[in-house]
């Protein structure tokens, strides 16, 4: 299944998380809502690719360490391949294949299964008017801009002083403040670990390590911290390839995170692509197995459970907010407005396969780029 959505999953980590629960919840009853939004709001709190670590958070849930590996894996290599083999034609040719047509036709298609997913989620996250209250102000600080770490924090703090306030907090809720504090402590030390160095296959392991172990944010963040030393400190990249390396993990299935696979065979070939990948996506196995198991445990406390379903509707409110950034460009004339009714129809009348309605979409857009329409 995650080999599948790895090949398939275009549109970034909302329509990821999407695509996710349409499979996991809703086709196959893997997991309750409830818990898929807990897994959702934890993966919000760690560093690193959040479809990603939602992935592996699934597989761990679903069967252990085993899962864990299988879910993580089968996601990521389909992407991986795909990115690598655009980097074989990219430094052989020296450009990229065109993909706009194919894209103005799977955009439409993501936008409805996101807001699909956004309307079951959210009927299982709001559990009463306030919390309903905190995704509104959660999802207007987000559309004005607002840092997105501090707006699930932030709500996470809001939702457990209120419950505090209503019932004391038994003991077991100071794990919340234990969960988060072990990546921070890992990120600290993989960024104190990585010095400037002429390129090597260890500099370039090093650096995408400490990328995957402190980027919080989205593409956006992933570009600036590329360029400040790829591109600014070690001069290892020109502005035109790191561009064109964001580019290919935006447009292509699965984890932008991915753009580290472009950048590693740019550099080293195949060596170079397998260590920039390892090194990117290794700290998400190692946060998630981390605290993966303390989820169940914050759910029967009273105050950590009230955080976690202030950090679940925030999770929704940033979904939300993306979605409607999204939206105002992939709906943005008659054809895809079609694609998109088209495609809402079709998940919710007749429930048909998400993946196989964003292969329809692709297919859809890279004929209407053909004929001109």
């Amino acid at each position: 299944m995650f080999l599948k959505l790895g090949a398939t999953a275009f549109g970034g980590p909302a329509a990821h998380a999407a695509l996710m629960e349409d499979e996991i919840v809703r086709r196959r009853g893997w997991l309750t809502r409830e818990e898929f939004l807990d897994l959702l709001g934890a993966t919000n709190l760690i560093p690193g690719p959040n479809s990603t670590e939602m992935a592996i958070h699934i597989g761990l849930r679903r069967a252990g360490w085993p899962g864990m590996l299988a879910a993580g894996f089968g996601f990521v290599v389909p992407a991986v391949l795909i990115v690598g083999v655009l980097a074989w034609v990219y430094v052989r040719y020296g450009a990229l294949p065109a993909a706009a047509g194919m894209m103005s036709g799977v955009k439409p298609v993501i936008m409805a299964v996101v807001l699909q997913a956004l309307l079951r989620l959210g009927r299982t996250a709001m559990k009463s008017p306030a919390l309903a209250a905190l995704a509104v102000a959660c999802a207007a600080l987000s559309l004005a801009g607002a840092n997105e770490l501090a707006i699930l924090f932030g709500a996470g703090l809001v939702a457990g002083v209120a419950r505090k306030a209503v019932r004391p907090a038994p003991p077991s809720a100071a794990t919340i403040a234990a969960a988060p504090a072990v990546p921070g402590a890992l990120a600290a030390a993989a960024g104190a670990a990585v010095a400037p160095a002429p390129f090597g296959l260890w500099p370039l392991f090093a650096f995408f390590l400490k990328v995957g172990s402190v980027l919080y944010g989205s593409g956006y963040v992933l570009l600036a911290f590329l360029r400040a030393d790829l591109v600014d400190r070690w001069h290892w990249l020109t502005e035109g390839q790191l561009l064109d390396a964001i580019a290919v993990g935006q447009f292509t299935p699965g984890p932008l995170f991915t753009t580290a696979t472009f950048i590693g065979y740019m550099l080293g070939g195949v060596p170079g692509a397998a260590v920039a990948t390892a090194g990117i996506f290794l700290p998400s196995f190692v946060f998630v197995a981390l605290c993966g198991p303390l989820i169940p445990r914050l759910r029967r406390s009273a105050v950590a459970g009230a955080v976690l379903d202030g950090v679940n509707a925030a999770s929704l409110a940033l979904m939300a907010a993306v979605t409607w950034h999204l939206g105002r460009s992939a709906l943005a004339d008659l054809p895809s407005l079609v694609l998109f009714a088209a495609a809402a129809v079709l998940l919710v009348r007749f429930r048909v396969n998400s993946a196989w309605l964003v292969l329809a979409g692709a297919l859809a857009g890279w004929a209407m780029s053909v004929s001109g329409g």
